[in-house]
């Protein structure tokens, strides 16, 4: 029998890029030969990384420290109980959101109704979130799990940096807790309308959309969280998550939570000159969801008699039920716009038009207009989409969001949806929209066709046969 000692070094190499980094340590402790192989050996730690995650989209990393984090990250999330967790929140929340940077940019479709790629980061993350101390320890440390719990009455303004990374945490979990324990008095969907429909929330500093409220345009996660709740718990309460093209993104843990996760349909199809500049990947055909409350019920919550609540209070919890319309959009570049002077990123202002068309109430002409809108980045790197329905040439309504997980993720883009105008009355409400397939360079941009939705066009009817 050959030791492993007298075998050629790039065959030692090759052996030991296959262990697991949990085992990485104990190598250089065995003998002397192995200790000088393995002691700063980049490269061996680089091959480790990318047998065991996925392969990231740059060789600029520090492969040693990466795993050094990956192993850490899973003694961590084993530790038996939340308590002995919660003080590792952000050494979690930068290593989860550094391993979702790095997750596959693979150029196909799991299968034709799923818009991602196979993730091995993300199917690492899922199985170290699947367990109820660590939603504990992680997902659940915002405001809103805070006063659900009864642990505080009162907003934090500035928010609490631990608010702010556990909600990002549960928004890029893309499936969102609707219970913070097992009786039905724990359910989280009131507390999450509070926040949502709450006027107050609604600012000119805030864009009235998902920003914090000092006009620096920096996401404020606790309002994509509250947003992401809503939604889901809608989309649930609708049977929709019985669909793929409802599960695939809200029943999926990390579902196409990272940037360029978006796998284009069909894979070879021809792009128009101004399409190859878009950085966005704008032109397509999206899927919308849009909730709202019943105009008198949201007045009366919002404008009681004799209120003077104090802006640091919230209102109380809000549990009417809500109407949710499903519209297609179908979109397309029309202009790219320089980045602005100061703009470190260097991305372009993405400007598009288009239309929406409703699926489940065609009566409804808020839900049928024609579209414009623009996509960019935001000073701190994430991207903001501004959207306006038009009907008859005017302006009524605007939408403001986020796209959870950077540059062209399958996942899509969270907001709030208002009155174009900024009608201090309101109304205002609670949207997402997430691309399904792409724009045929022949395709009629005034009408809907089978192709414009395609390969998912088949569940859709499911959904709404006529």
């Amino acid at each position: 029998m050959v030791l492993l000692t007298l075998l050629p070094p790039e065959i030692v190499h090759n052996i030991l890029s296959w262990i697991r980094p949990e085992d990485l340590a104990a190598v250089p402790r065995t003998c002397r030969y192995l200790h000088s192989l393995v002691k700063g050996n980049n490269a061996l730690c680089r091959d480790i990384y990318r047998n065991t995650l996925d392969d990231p989209p740059t060789n600029d990393l520090d492969w040693e420290r990466e795993l050094h984090d990956l192993v850490r990250l899973r003694l961590i999330c084993a530790r038996p109980t939340a308590e002995s967790k919660k003080s590792e929140l952000s050494f979690v929340y930068n290593t989860v959101t550094r391993l979702l940077k790095n997750a596959s940019r693979q150029d196909y479709r799991i299968s034709h109704a799923v818009t991602y790629p196979e993730s091995r980061n993300a199917n690492l993350l899922t199985d170290l979130f699947q367990s109820d101390e660590n939603q504990e320890a992680f997902l659940s440390r915002s405001f809103l799990f805070e006063r659900a719990r009864g642990e505080t009455n009162r907003f934090q303004d500035p928010p609490k940096e631990e608010h702010q990374q556990s909600a990002k945490l549960h928004s890029l979990y893309g499936m969102p807790l609707l219970k913070h324990g097992r009786t039905r008095s724990s359910r989280l969907y009131p507390f999450a309308c509070s926040k949502v429909y709450d006027l107050r929330q609604y600012t000119r500093n805030t864009r009235w959309g998902p920003f914090m409220n000092d006009g620096s345009d920096r996401v404020d996660w606790e309002k994509v969280e509250a947003t992401l709740l809503v939604l889901r718990n809608n989309i649930k309460n609708k049977s929709l998550d019985t669909f793929p093209i409802f599960s695939n993104l809200w029943n999926v843990p990390f579902a196409g939570s990272w940037t360029k996760s978006y796998v284009p349909f069909p894979i070879d199809r021809e792009r128009t000159d101004l399409e190859l500049e878009d950085p966005y990947d704008v032109s397509g055909t999206w899927l919308r969801v849009v909730c709202f409350l019943d105009y008198n019920d949201f007045f009366s919550y919002n404008f009681p008699i004799g209120d003077r609540l104090p802006d640091n209070v919230p209102r109380p919890v809000l549990d009417i039920g809500e109407a949710t319309r499903l519209i297609l959009m179908k979109i397309h570049v029309t202009r790219i716009e320089k980045a602005p002077a100061g703009d470190i990123h260097g991305h372009p202002i993405v400007h598009f038009i288009g239309f929406s068309r409703s699926f489940d109430g065609s009566w409804d002409d808020n839900a049928n207009s024609d579209l414009r809108g623009t996509a960019q980045m935001t000073p701190e790197g994430e991207v903001r989409w501004t959207t306006y329905s038009i009907f008859n040439g005017q302006e009524r309504w605007r939408s403001e969001g986020v796209q959870i997980g950077g540059v062209q993720s399958a996942r899509g883009v969270v907001g709030s949806w208002f009155d174009n105008d900024f009608d201090p009355h309101g109304p205002c409400g609670p949207t997402a929209f997430w691309k399904m397939s792409d724009r045929e360079p022949k395709s009629d941009d005034k009408e809907v066709f089978l192709h414009d939705f395609l390969p998912i066009g088949r569940y859709l009817y499911l959904v709404f046969p006529d």
